[in-house]
């Protein structure tokens, strides 16, 4: 059996067996296992040097959401077997295999050997090399390549479920769906640990609040009828409308460890360590990048601005991954921006790990310090949802900086 039938086999079969407030914290996870760390095991911290006046650059990604989720479908458009694989909101990185993997898969019932890809995003970029091990001859047709695409624009860490779909409209079968993109994302990043340069990596993520963490955990979220739905208005109006996953992955998922006493080195009350896995995005494209032409993949620069720009592709089969920019390409009028800015600070390789607090995060890693507002102003998943503007706020990267700087300007490192 070709490489590419057994994409189409195990596509019938199923692969059911591989927000940041769901994946930092994990509650569901640490409520039932109970688990305190011991004393002794939380590793001396260097504290983090965060200052507007250290800023490198500051990047904005417009998020594609989709309320029904990610568009997965198959369509015949210009004489092409058109495979979607766009709208993943803020969880493209994460979900990218196994999204990829069901790309490949209905490209392969084809029985064509050349694809091509729209698109170096890393949507685009993994469905190309999953493309290339399935046994396909593949071309990527893109404006951009991957480090000046939105993708390198977002925070770089693992978050399947951060504004993935919205609980109604997805409906109950696309739970499945997305766990089968889930475990087999994760089970192929395990294959990228621990190499050279270490694209793919773990950060201990430490959850930070000044009153109890259960209490907020477990905060029961409803729908105001007052303020409408997404039913009744055409866009989603609250935090509870978004659909929520992480349960069916925590068998694989590393549990959460709460803090207290001399194991919480933190100036706060509470706090929270969870293992956190993290893109760092110049190894980890860089290396993509490589294994794709390393296999004889082409990349052509080119923008299309209307499907009938596909006719002329010599390919036959397109992997369709614009990402947000399927509303225009596509007229996709379903997808709804979701903006996100990181700030980015210079690299502190002395002190690798990860802190939220008070709707700020950070993040440690290789290319740099990253620190993002993803939630200063109380509005839970809804933050940035409906905004396109994708110019840097400077207010907005210095109110992040602050909230992470003043932490750590209170913060006594542990002796011994």
């Amino acid at each position: 059996m070709k490489r590419r039938d057994l994409f189409a086999a195990s596509l019938a079969a199923g692969i059911v067996g591989a927000t940041r407030r769901g994946w930092a914290a994990m509650p569901e996870a640490s409520a039932a296992l109970g688990r305190t760390a011991l004393h002794g095991t939380i590793p001396r911290l260097v504290p983090i040097r965060a200052h507007a006046d250290q800023i490198t650059d500051i990047k904005v990604c417009l998020r594609p959401f989709r309320p029904a989720g990610p568009r997965l479908e198959v369509e015949h458009v210009a004489g092409k077997t058109i495979v979607h694989n766009y709208g993943h909101g803020g969880s493209g990185w994460s979900l990218s295999w196994g999204s990829a993997h069901m790309a490949v898969g209905h490209a392969a019932a084809t029985l064509e050997r050349k694809v091509a890809v729209i698109g170096c995003g890393i949507i685009g970029l993994t469905s190309a090399l999953t493309a290339q091990r399935a046994g396909f001859d593949v071309t990527i047709y893109t404006r951009d390549l991957l480090p000046h695409t939105r993708s390198v624009r977002a925070n770089g860490s693992w978050t399947p479920d951060s504004r993935i779909a919205l609980t109604q409209q997805a409906g109950p079968g696309f739970a499945k769906t997305w766990e089968q993109m889930a475990r087999y994302s994760w089970q192929t990043y395990r294959d990228y640990l621990g190499l050279p340069g270490n694209p793919i990596d773990f950060r201990d993520n430490y959850t930070l609040s000044d009153t109890p963490l259960d209490a907020a955990d477990h905060a029961p979220e409803q729908v105001d009828p007052a303020k409408g739905s997404f039913a009744t208005t055409g866009a989603p109006q609250s935090s509870a409308e978004f659909a929520t996953y992480a349960s069916q992955i925590s068998d694989i998922i590393p549990a959460a460890e709460l803090l207290a006493g001399a194991d919480n080195p933190f100036p706060v009350a509470y706090a929270r360590r969870t293992p956190l896995m993290i893109y760092n995005f110049g190894a980890y494209g860089h290396l993509l990048l490589s294994e794709f032409y390393q296999a004889g993949g082409r990349i052509v620069i080119r923008e299309f601005h209307s499907p009938s720009d596909l006719t002329d592709l010599p390919e036959r089969v397109v992997i369709n991954c614009p990402g947000y920019a399927a509303r225009d390409l596509w007229n996709d009028k379903s997808l709804i921006p979701v903006r996100g800015q990181t700030s980015w600070l210079p690299p502190q390789p002395d002190a690798l790990y990860a802190v939220e607090y008070r709707g700020a995060a950070m993040i440690s890693k290789s290319d740099g310090v990253m620190i993002q507002g993803y939630d200063m102003n109380g509005l839970g998943e809804m933050d940035g949802v409906g905004n396109s503007f994708e110019h840097p706020d400077r207010a907005e990267a210095e109110k992040a900086i602050a909230i992470i700087g003043d932490l750590f300007a209170r913060f006594q490192p542990r002796n011994g």
